[in-house]
């Protein structure tokens, strides 16, 4: 996946503080459903939050974990909700369109 820009990054903030959490990060952690969770959110709708409801200490770690893992970006964290992003492979699928 490529860099995203200063000024897509800042878009895809924009278009992030319309949507609701998708995920909840809980008790279990980084646990491999939600990684899978996550890996289906971002196919489903691109753009997607995390919420940490524990682990609040780690959730720069996790977020780079999450990043990692599931081979998408993190665009913010604004207290404990991370904003991630990742575009469809197909063109056709896509939800997002960065400037």
């Amino acid at each position: 996946m490529q860099q995203l820009t200063s000024a897509q990054r800042r878009y895809l903030r924009g278009q992030g503080s319309l949507i609701k959490p998708t995920i909840f990060i809980g008790k279990n952690g980084l646990a491999e459903q939600v990684v899978k969770a996550i890996d289906e959110a971002l196919d489903d709708h691109e753009l997607i939050k995390v919420r940490f409801l524990e682990f609040k200490d780690e959730k720069k770690v996790l977020g780079a974990d999450i990043a990692k893992l599931c081979n998408c970006e993190m665009v913010g964290m604004i207290g404990h909700v991370a904003l991630f992003f990742r575009q469809n492979k197909d063109p056709e699928k896509r939800v997002v369109s960065l400037p």
